[in-house]
């Protein structure tokens, strides 16, 4: 059965300038303990829009003109307010309740006005990893507050009820409020129209016709609300008690694959981390060998005590889910370990998957898995070099020099075999191609003894290379529905304006080698020459 829990932080804006040091995640500097607000230019007048509690035990209250609040209260200390910095803290306090659940979801449906912000966390299947939901809510509950965060938690079946409950059902006294599975028509009974978080106007329109309380709507029929106040009660009302869905859309899309584990004391040590993350490969994997799938790409997160979290990704060039072989690949990566202040929970996760069954090997693939393979070696390149530095050149069906190869990363799907293969199979034949490609053609100055021959000379980045010989012309055609790489399209356009027939792009490629012995790929495009390759 589905369970929600509903976070919400109805002092955040002004809060989050106080809380502790260790949890200062922006490294801002805490507020002298004096009544504290924030303001907004609204129309060219400061207003008020957060105030915390001295602030409002003072009579303060968001929407109060700026000089107003300085002749109530002259010691009163004011900030401008700077909502994408907390949205930006809110987002790395979300980072952190991923030690609870993966599915965690922003709640903007009415906050900001005054201060407050929320939080949506599906806990479906985790609070029995907290010993229970009771034990959950309160270990969180412990941790906040002892932030110096104001908190409120209502735990139901629904997003509807958890947010009510949340707000109307709890107090300081009592901060938590669980309502038991399909409970939440009894549990919502009592509380004010507002909970269904219906516009002012609406809840206005209700109190005229003296609908107070949520459980008055009950046995209202809906046809009977639907023309005076349109189907959005009805529908709210329906959410809240189960009967109509209401998808919310998490933060970070749920793996499928993951492995968690907390730990009962922050761990500090690397090397019980690394015993940590050798537990949570044999889980996974297991996981993994259940579903016949292989990862291709793992995340480990590292939950630490002060609300950060560190991500280690590591890559494998198909899809594997051998412990040791992940588990080495891990290693590689221990020296990155950053504990800080310790962390709480970890958690490891296949955030790529594909199709791994079991396959009966011979005596003579047993004999070529001894003499190892390149995956191996192109998993601890690629993990040691980092993404986008280990790649192959795949070919592709084109006679155009730079549309003949693309990159392709090992960590991209496909069959590595095809992939690994020699990039001029069969498109270079007796070594007619440049073992060096340049990233562009460059242009270079030539001197020819007729216009229709190689050159004797020619000048490359300032150096001047006299020819010994030359072998070529050889022409390419590039295909009309593509866009080469030089300036072929400018002279069909200028063709075209002035009314002479277009042609196909058209390069004539030597081969010539200078009196040193280099040799390079030239060719020549209309008058202008290009330098394109280097051999050897």
């Amino acid at each position: 059965m589905k369970r929600v829990l509903s976070l919400w932080l109805p002092r955040f804006a002004t809060e989050r300038y106080h809380l502790s040091p260790a949890r200062n995640w922006e490294g801002q500097h805490r507020l002298p303990e004096a009544p504290f607000a924030l303001t907004e230019n609204e129309r060219g007048l400061l207003r008020l829009s957060a105030v915390d509690r001295r602030a409002e035990a003072q009579g303060l209250t968001p929407g109060l003109p700026l000089t107003q609040a300085r002749a109530l209260l002259p010691g009163l200390v004011t900030l401008a307010h700077d909502r994408g910095a907390e949205k930006r803290r809110l987002e790395k306090l979300a980072d952190w309740l991923e030690r609870y659940s993966p599915w965690v979801a922003l709640d903007e449906s009415n906050e900001g006005a005054a201060g407050s912000a929320a939080c949506w966390l599906d806990i479906s299947g985790c609070a029995h990893l907290f010993g229970g939901e009771a034990m959950m809510g309160r270990d969180l509950l412990h941790r906040l507050e002892g932030w110096g965060l104001t908190v409120r938690l209502g735990l139901a079946d629904t997003p509807g009820a958890a947010w009510a409950v949340a707000r109307f059902a709890t107090a300081a006294g009592e901060p938590l409020r669980i309502v038991p599975a399909d409970g939440q028509r009894a549990a919502l009974a009592s509380l004010p129209i507002a909970a269904l978080r219906l516009q002012e106007a609406e809840v206005e329109l209700l109190g005229r016709f003296g609908l107070l309380q949520i459980g008055q709507l009950y046995e209202l029929p809906p046809a009977g609300l639907a023309p005076r106040l349109g189907g959005a009660v009805q529908r709210r009302l329906r959410q809240a008690l189960g009967a109509m869905a209401e998808p919310l859309s998490p933060r970070r899309a749920p793996l499928r694959f993951e492995a968690r584990l907390g730990f009962s004391e922050p761990v500090a040590a690397v090397d019980d981390l690394a015993a940590a993350v050798e537990k949570l490969l044999q889980e996974l994997c297991r996981t993994l060998q259940q579903a016949d799938q292989g990862a291709r790409r793992l995340l480990l997160v590292l939950h630490r005590v002060d609300a950060s979290r560190q991500e280690i990704q590591i890559g494998v060039s198909k899809a594997n889910r051998d412990p040791e072989h992940l588990g080495r690949l891990l290693a590689d990566r221990q020296e990155s370990f950053d504990p800080g202040y310790g962390v709480e929970v970890m958690t490891l996760a296949a955030g790529v998957t594909e199709p791994l069954s079991a396959e009966q090997m011979t005596l003579a693939d047993r004999r070529k898995a001894d003499r190892g393979e390149t995956g191996g070696l192109l998993d601890r390149l690629l993990n040691r070099l980092g993404t986008g530095r280990v790649y192959s050149l795949e070919q592709r069906p084109s006679h155009w020099p730079e549309a003949a190869q693309v990159k392709r990363e090992p960590t991209e799907k496909g069959d590595l075999p095809n992939a690994w293969r020699s990039t001029f199979d069969g498109q270079n034949p007796a070594g007619l191609r440049p073992l060096r490609l340049l990233p562009r053609p460059e242009p270079i100055e030539t001197l020819a003894l007729l216009p229709d021959h190689p050159p004797v000379r020619f000048v490359w980045r300032r150096v001047t290379h006299l020819v010994a010989r030359a072998e070529g012309p050889e022409r390419l055609l590039g295909a009309w529905w593509e866009r080469p790489l030089t300036n072929e399209n400018a002279a069909r356009d200028a063709a075209r304006e002035a009314g002479e027939p277009a042609r196909l792009p058209q390069r004539d490629y030597y081969r010539v080698e200078d009196q040193e012995g280099r040799r390079f790929w030239l060719f020549r495009d209309g008058g202008d020459w290009f330098l394109h390759g280097l051999f050897g």
